[in-house]
């Protein structure tokens, strides 16, 4: 990969990239040239994609989540099933932070270097656990996966106000109240490797929901606009997911949500009807 101009044009490069090591090693090398203040970043460059968004390679099938298939912990396949999923949420979560980089324009500097941070600590689960699927007796592409973290980058991709609302403190917040019930299964099935990158994950994930709430608040701020009752507009506009519990309150409380939308999340789960 040739050395980009600026950041921005190097996150669509990485973007674009379809191999997922590569896509790893190019994430890599923005954030170590960023870091040693050879990779400026310029919000107003007009930027176009010279390609599909985002790149990917043939394999994973994506299919319906219904169709991603039952991942028991009781065999070595099943173990395998549930590392490459959450290998395939690693990978587009590589995406999506890229695509935060490239896609908004006229953000501080602070803002992309951020969505930088998250693209490469992305990049990094995605790494462990393909290595581990190795492991397993299997590679990324063995089995199916869904799209649905993709889908709504897509939605919100004209507004970076719905995008911050959705994505970091919606679907990726999820991650905070799943992993530790998995870890456990992990743990209990006797994988304790598996376990441990979870804890990675887990860590770094409440940085990245925060990072994610952190913009959102500032926006809301900007414009004049109530945190939550615009939030609740939002996912009701864009169609988000029911937020299914239990919930991990004291991650959530750490990754900046706040009392009031904390309270919201004590039930068994939070819906955004008209």
């Amino acid at each position: 990969m040739s050395a980009p101009p600026e950041l921005r044009a190097g996150a669509l490069i990485s973007l674009l990239e379809t191999d997922p090591r590569r896509k790893c090693e190019g994430v890599a090398a923005l954030a170590r040239a960023h870091a040693a203040g050879t990779l400026p970043v310029d919000p107003a460059a007009v930027l176009e994609p010279g390609g599909t968004i985002p790149g990917r390679p043939d394999k994973p099938e994506l299919v319906p989540p219904r169709l991603v298939g039952r991942r028991s912990m009781a065999t070595p396949e099943g173990r395998a099933m549930l590392v490459h999923a959450l290998a395939h949420i690693e990978f587009n979560a590589i995406n999506l932070a890229l695509d935060a980089v490239w896609r908004f324009p006229g953000m501080p500097p602070a803002y992309y270097a951020d969505w930088l941070r998250v693209a490469k600590e992305e990049a990094y689960h995605f790494s462990l656990l393909d290595a581990h699927l190795g492991t397993l007796g299997h590679a990324y592409g063995d089995f199916p996966g869904h799209d649905s973290l993709w889908e709504m980058v897509e939605k919100t991709r004209a507004d970076i106000l719905a995008r911050m609302a959705l994505v970091p403190r919606t679907l990726e917040a999820r991650g905070l109240d799943a992993i530790p019930p998995l870890r456990a299964k992990l743990a209990q099935a006797g994988d304790p490797a598996a376990a441990a990158i979870l804890d990675i994950i887990l860590r770094d994930e409440v940085g990245h929901v925060e990072i994610g709430n952190r913009w959102y608040l500032g926006l809301c701020q900007e414009r004049g606009l109530e945190p939550v009752v615009t939030y609740e507009a939002l996912a009701l506009h864009h169609k988000a997911p029911v937020l299914k519990g239990p919930f991990n309150l004291e991650a959530r409380r750490r990754a900046g949500f706040t009392e009031a939308e904390l309270a919201r999340y004590r039930g068994d789960s939070v819906s955004f009807d008209a």
